[in-house]
């Protein structure tokens, strides 16, 4: 769903995100479906993955005590300003004693959350975040405040739609935390090349949006993380085949 042009915040009202909005505008029906599909999908989910919630807080509790959840202010459609669900897998106030982005090896995760991390098990209690309307399964990844008023006028057009779980640009830059890891300034790094580069991305994504094209990206993320943990276990496996 998208607002009309007048209703928009002064912020989006350039030429630039125009020409998005002009093709969004054209695909009011599908968006219309795609929220029926978040909602649907991600209340099925919540119940199938009830379990695993349980299960997957008991071990948080054991390993870093609480709270299980953790709650960042994020940006979504329209730069609406919105409470993002994750469970925690950083130490207690992470965000308070270090930078906003995370690296590979990071001093700050905690063990079970180096195993949420690497499935992605950690945005499961985003689902209620997609239930509320302030996320969808695939969009723009939502960034905190900081790094959105760095955004041009171009890529303010990411802000037409909510933010999203997953992406291509999520898909293509999922090791991003090991190429910031070999950076001395991180925040450098992201904002003047990554971001730059994963907006592309978000920004053709939004020339060719379908529901049919959300799906595709859905189980290429699925596939994306069983690839990248069968790569895990590879690599950490000795000429012997002994798994260490």
């Amino acid at each position: 769903m998208i607002k009309d042009w007048d209703d928009l915040p002064d912020s989006l009202k350039t030429d630039y995100v125009y020409k998005y909005y002009k093709i969004l505008e054209k695909k009011k029906i599908q968006l219309v479906m795609k929220r029926l599909f978040d909602v649907v999908i991600a209340i099925i989910l919540l119940i199938v993955l009830a379990p695993v919630f349980i299960v997957i807080s008991v071990l948080i509790i054991i390993d870093s005590k609480w709270p299980v959840l953790f709650k960042q202010t994020r940006v979504t459609q329209y730069g609406k300003k919105f409470e993002i669900y994750k469970f925690r897998t950083m130490i207690n106030n992470a965000d308070k004693i270090g930078t906003q982005i995370t690296t590979k090896n990071d001093t700050r995760i905690t063990r079970i959350g180096k195993f949420l991390r690497k499935l992605r098990l950690d945005e499961i209690p985003q689902l209620f975040n997609i239930i509320l309307g302030d996320m969808t399964f695939v969009g723009t990844r939502p960034e905190a405040v900081r790094y959105v008023e760095k955004y041009t006028e171009e890529m303010m057009a990411t802000l037409l739609l909510p933010a999203g779980v997953t992406s291509e640009a999520s898909i293509y830059f999922k090791d991003e935390e090991l190429l910031l890891s070999n950076s001395e300034n991180v925040e450098e790094l992201y904002v003047n090349e990554i971001l730059p580069k994963k907006m592309k991305y978000n920004l053709k994504s939004l020339e060719e949006f379908s529901l049919l094209g959300d799906i595709k990206i859905m189980l290429k993320t699925v596939m994306a993380v069983i690839k990248r943990d069968k790569n895990t276990k590879t690599s950490s496996t000795d000429k012997s085949g002994v798994s260490f």
